[in-house]
């Protein structure tokens, strides 16, 4: 190893052992300003952990944390997919391809609707 390289690693295992474990509190805060931000349950892990902070040394889920808050990410991914097939079948309402995905992406959101115990609108 080049003399750069240790000097490097040295910093890092110093900055670590100089950075404070937030507070169970803090940890909690942190996970609901990044949901204001827009992120999912998973997003939020993941930016915790690249600030160093893993969600799994504390006592609450992220999902639980949210609690009213929390969105499953597959169903707001598939209410964004049936956003896109809507506009682009309103667009083009010869393409019978595009009206068979809309009514597929349907149903698919309502069977994930109906197991995460979700009302229709």
């Amino acid at each position: 190893m080049t003399k750069e390289k240790s000097k490097e690693i040295e910093k890092i295992k110093e900055e670590k052992a100089t950075k404070k474990k937030p507070t169970q509190a803090q940890y909690e805060k942190e996970v609901l300003t990044l949901a204001e931000e827009g992120l999912t349950a998973e997003k939020i892990g993941e930016k915790l952990r690249q600030k160093g902070i893993h969600p799994r040394e504390y006592e609450k889920k992220i999902s639980k944390i949210l609690g009213e808050k929390y969105i499953s990410p597959d169903l707001k991914n598939i209410e964004n997919k049936l956003e896109r097939i809507k506009k682009h079948y309103d667009k083009n309402h010869q393409d019978k391809r595009s009206k068979r995905e809309k009514d597929r992406v349907f149903s698919q959101l309502r069977k994930i609707r109906l197991y995460l115990g979700i009302r229709t609108k």
